[in-house]
């Protein structure tokens, strides 16, 4: 059983137990370690300058009747307790302050003293859980008799009942977007709706997350501000393990994964606790699971379900509790469809899917990432580098248009700032030094070298289908693919496509339409878009 921990308030009158009333002689802080079947290990008692005396008291009566519980007090003081945004500051600060173990110890918020204020206080900062406790509330004995301790009740809140009344948490939830976007001001509005939600449903929920989104979207650097997110909200205390399925092969990937025991197979001369023991308390980022094999798969599925697995060559069982989040660029309908992904699988991370736009979906942001991207530089450099009006109006012209095609996403963006920052005199981005990025931008994107088409082709839809498509349709598909590479989204694709045909229908339902000849081939809209 964990060490149980009460904080609260000293009961300026009370504690006193002086009037003869049974309300006023029930000392409640004292009567909180009196319980034989409730034994407090430490408690944190809160008390202002005035009542230092009374604090004495109550410590030495606290060591008298349950000399197990350590006492540690606290100094705060209130210009005015009934001041509710004074009273909620500092009370905030206090459990920011606070260095909690939830995997250690089991907190109570005793709410029986204190103002009304401070009451009201403990209970938004247990909602929203800045204090990750219960609510203790004592209550008298109903008859009085001298030494009696009253009754105890524990009230442990279900937060999705309440709605989020603190003007302080709203401001922290703020906050926590704006973490989740490294601090970029965003104004792509599907954007910045999706982080609103992932906000939510990260300090909500421990299910299972799915980031989808083409290559260099940005899925692993959001999963780690979703982990640092939970672990600044005491969601989680473990790491944050990162896996690259794409790199897992046969049966090193069991192994990694899941680890082995010493002679499970040869050159296995050590136990390995494997990737997932490793995120025990923590989180799992399975970046690229769909390249994941189907055996890897199965065993995940049930560590997911039922948090044990199987080490390789082992005959026990091996335990971890962590919370998974999943990131690919695949379409994983279609690997189900095709018997590359289980079903069962997509069903439990079908949950929480969130899709990340590429940076072609995002050009309002791209000014922002700029920004962003010049002041990582200078933090991994050291050096500051500007860009000044002129190379700046450029550059945020070719990237906004329809000629810069950020095949990379944001990878693409990142190594452009680095180039040119490196390539920067006296620390300033010229424009000269821009149009010089703009072709080396263009040059990287040029897709006329020979037979570009076919390999493109035989990337999607791999080496065996592709023998089996005649030539001539394998023209006409090379054709709607570059058409598809160059639009912004599948209907923008569809429109230019069908821009004759469509004239002629009343109604018209491009997009369907190319998604149709698409599968016709096995092929996706996000197959198309992770194509670097």
């Amino acid at each position: 059983m964990k060490p149980r921990v009460v904080i609260g308030f000293l009961g300026s009158t009370l504690d006193q137990g002086k009037n003869p009333d049974r309300w006023q002689r029930w000392r409640p802080t004292i009567a909180i370690c009196q319980h034989e079947d409730f034994v407090i290990d430490r408690l944190e008692l809160l008390h202002g300058r005035p009542h230092i005396a009374l604090a004495n008291r109550v410590e030495k009566d606290i060591a008298q009747v349950s000399p197990e519980t350590v006492v540690r007090r606290h100094l705060v003081d209130f210009r005015d307790p009934w001041d509710f945004e004074e009273v909620y500051a500092r009370l905030y600060d206090f459990s920011r302050a606070y260095q909690f173990d939830t995997d250690a110890e089991d907190y109570l918020v005793n709410i029986t003293t204190g103002t009304h204020v401070a009451q009201i206080c403990w209970f938004l900062l247990t909602e929203a859980r800045v204090l990750p406790g219960r609510l203790l509330q004592m209550t008298p004995p109903k008859r009085w008799k001298d030494g009696e301790p009253g009754t105890y009740g524990i009230i442990d809140l279900d937060l999705s009942r309440y709605d989020l009344i603190s003007a302080r948490y709203k401001a922290e939830q703020t906050e926590a977007q704006s973490f989740l976007k490294s601090g970029i001001e965003t104004r792509n509005p599907a954007f910045n709706h999706m982080i609103d939600r992932i906000e939510h449903v990260a300090i909500k929920s421990k299910a299972p997350l799915l980031l989808t989104g083409p290559t260099g979207a940005g899925k692993s650097q959001l999963a780690r501000r979703i982990y640092e997110l939970k672990h600044a909200r005491h969601q989680v205390k473990g790491p944050f393990v990162e896996v690259n399925c794409a790199t897992l092969r046969g049966d090193q990937a069991m192994s990694a994964l899941f680890g082995h025991v010493k002679g499970a197979f040869t050159g296995a001369t050590t136990d390995r606790p494997g990737l997932l023991k490793a995120a025990n308390g923590g989180v799992l980022f399975l970046d690229e699971i769909g390249e994941l094999g189907l055996d890897e798969q199965a065993m995940i599925l049930r560590a997911i379900e039922e948090k044990r697995f199987l080490p390789v060559g082992a005959d026990k069982e091996a335990q971890s509790e962590f919370q998974l989040i999943a990131g690919t660029n695949r379409d994983l309908n279609m690997s189900v469809a095709a018997g590359r992904f289980r079903e069962d699988l997509l069903a439990r991370l079908n949950l929480w899917i969130f899709r990340l736009p590429g940076l072609k979906e995002r050009r309002e942001d791209i000014a922002p990432n700029l920004d962003y991207e010049l002041a990582r530089y200078a933090e991994a450099t050291g050096d500051t580098v500007t860009i000044n009006k002129e190379a700046r109006e450029r550059y945020i012209g070719f990237a906004t248009s329809a000629d810069a095609e950020w095949l990379a996403n944001f990878r693409d963006l990142g190594a452009s700032v680095t180039r040119m920052a490196t390539l920067s005199r006296s620390g300033r981005i010229t424009e000269a030094i821009v149009m010089e990025e703009i072709e080396r931008l263009k040059g990287r994107w040029r897709r006329d070298e020979p037979n570009s088409d076919a390999s493109e082709i035989e990337h999607i839809v791999g080496t065996e289908r592709l023998e089996s498509i005649d030539l001539f349709d394998r023209a006409q598909l090379a054709s709607v693919i570059r058409v598809c590479r160059g639009s912004r989204s599948l209907s923008d694709a569809g429109r230019k496509l069908f821009a004759v045909s469509r004239l002629a229908k009343s109604t018209s339902n491009d997009a369907d339409r190319l998604k149709k000849y698409l599968a016709r081939y096995g092929i996706s809209w996000s197959d198309i878009e992770r194509i670097v």
